[in-house]
């Protein structure tokens, strides 16, 4: 962008000095050509000679002064563009920032705002792009006013985040400056800070709920102890282990619990690595085989021979193929048999591409209908006692779901009573 003050652009200057620098040489070398002809000639050309010298004075004269001007001219430093420097410092903020003019319509945003907004365009409205009445009220009374306000702006897909978004008038105190008048938009991400208050809240509610029971137990069994049972050395002994099962089931609640914030807390964001599939559950299955022979179950696998590659946590997708392969053997432990295999389809759930299915089946008793909708919501049991009893603590399932959402998947559960259970995840697959 020029500068609307400066009368000669620079371009023009630069042409103009780059013509007059070649005429001086063209007149330099016409002279040159011309004395030398007339020294060749002999001196019946003085004339000549004399008409040659004072066009080669003139030549030099003329351009001399004109030529320095240019060189003056190009030796200043240039102004550096305002756009320009706004989009430099645009660049560097990693919030997103955009600029609207009067009407509402993008000037400028930064490479996070473009991120945010996959439809914003220069030069389009910003209702094309962001669909929050109270964002756009929020801009209409900005430019009523002139004041700052803050508004809550959220959104629902991929995965919901939250913004608060600050709007304030942008002035252009001189035409000098290229800045035009309008609002400018700062988002500011609450989607962390929310999920941390939600928590909280969570984990004491329900921590509160599922630890009371344990520890009733184990304060009763320390008050019989310290009472009739102090010099009951078998009863002490069946109580000591019994105390240790039930401080067990409290460290695995509060380890899940733990698992489950972590993952909340980055459920926005998106696993960049590229991990292999095949070899996750190849190694989980070798890791729990031993349990599996133990309660009679044969783990029978399908794996591709050739790497599966996904966008994952390797960590995360560990726990996944765990908690499936686990699940299937403690409650299809009657069905003798755990079926595994790894897949690649087409297009799944309405989206495009190819996908990669990791699917666990168990020959057990298999699950009500009027469980299936349930299964993944924190501390929910088909059957509490058979639960507790196996030492599950009712997150294992809600722990997948969470994790196959954070990479973008889906998770599905299919079973009938008396014919087991199916679980299987669908993840986009990573191009090799």
């Amino acid at each position: 962008m020029s500068d609307p003050d400066d009368p000669t652009p620079e371009p023009r200057i630069q042409g103009a000095t780059l013509l007059r620098d070649a005429a001086l040489r063209a007149a330099v070398v016409t002279c040159f050509v011309m004395v030398i002809v007339a020294l060749v000639r002999g001196g019946g050309d003085a004339w000549l000679l004399l008409w040659a010298a004072i066009a080669m004075l003139a030549g030099f004269v003329v351009a001399g002064p004109k030529r320095s001007l240019g060189v003056g001219v190009r030796s200043q430093p240039s102004k550096p563009q305002p756009s320009s420097v706004a989009e430099a410092v645009l660049a560097q903020i990693p919030d997103p920032v955009i600029l609207v003019d009067q009407r509402a319509v993008v000037i400028e945003g930064n490479k996070a705002a473009y991120g945010l907004l996959g439809g914003l365009k220069t030069g389009h409205p910003l209702s094309f792009a962001l669909r929050s009445p109270d964002v756009l009220d929020g801009i209409q009374r900005v430019l009523e006013k002139g004041e700052p306000l803050k508004v809550e702006y959220s959104e629902r897909v991929p995965t919901e985040r939250t913004f608060e978004v600050h709007i304030g008038p942008l002035q252009a105190d001189a035409p000098s400056t290229g800045v035009q008048a309008g609002v400018v938009l700062f988002f500011r991400d609450l989607t962390s800070a929310r999920r941390l208050e939600a928590m909280r809240a969570d984990f004491v509610a329900n921590a509160s709920h599922e630890l009371r029971t344990p520890l009733a137990s184990v304060l009763g069994f320390i008050e019989t102890l310290q009472g009739p049972a102090r010099d009951d050395v078998k009863a002490r002994e069946r109580f000591l282990d019994i105390m240790k099962g039930q401080a067990e089931r409290m460290k695995r609640l509060i380890d899940d619990l733990l698992s489950l914030s972590r993952i909340e807390m980055r459920a926005h964001l998106s696993p960049t690595q590229t991990v292999d599939l095949a070899s996750i559950v190849s190694q989980m299955i070798e890791t729990l085989s031993p349990m599996a022979r133990e309660r009679g179950v044969v783990i029978q696998a399908r794996l591709p021979g050739q790497p599966i590659l996904v966008r994952g946590d390797r960590d995360e997708l560990l726990r996944v193929a765990e908690n499936l392969i686990e699940n299937a053997v403690k409650y299809g432990e009657s069905g003798g048999r755990v079926d595994i295999e790894i897949d690649t389809i087409g297009s799944s759930h309405g989206e495009q591409g190819p996908h990669v299915t990791f699917a666990v089946q168990d020959y057990g008793p298999g699950i009500a209908p009027e469980h299936l909708p349930r299964l993944t919501e924190r501390f929910y049991r088909a059957d509490v006692a058979q639960s507790r009893d196996k030492g599950g603590t009712g997150l294992g399932l809600a722990i997948v779901k969470h994790i196959v959402n954070r990479h973008r998947g889906h998770f599905d559960i299919a079973s009938e009573p008396g014919q087991g259970a199916r679980f299987t995840v669908t993840l986009p697959e990573a191009r090799s």
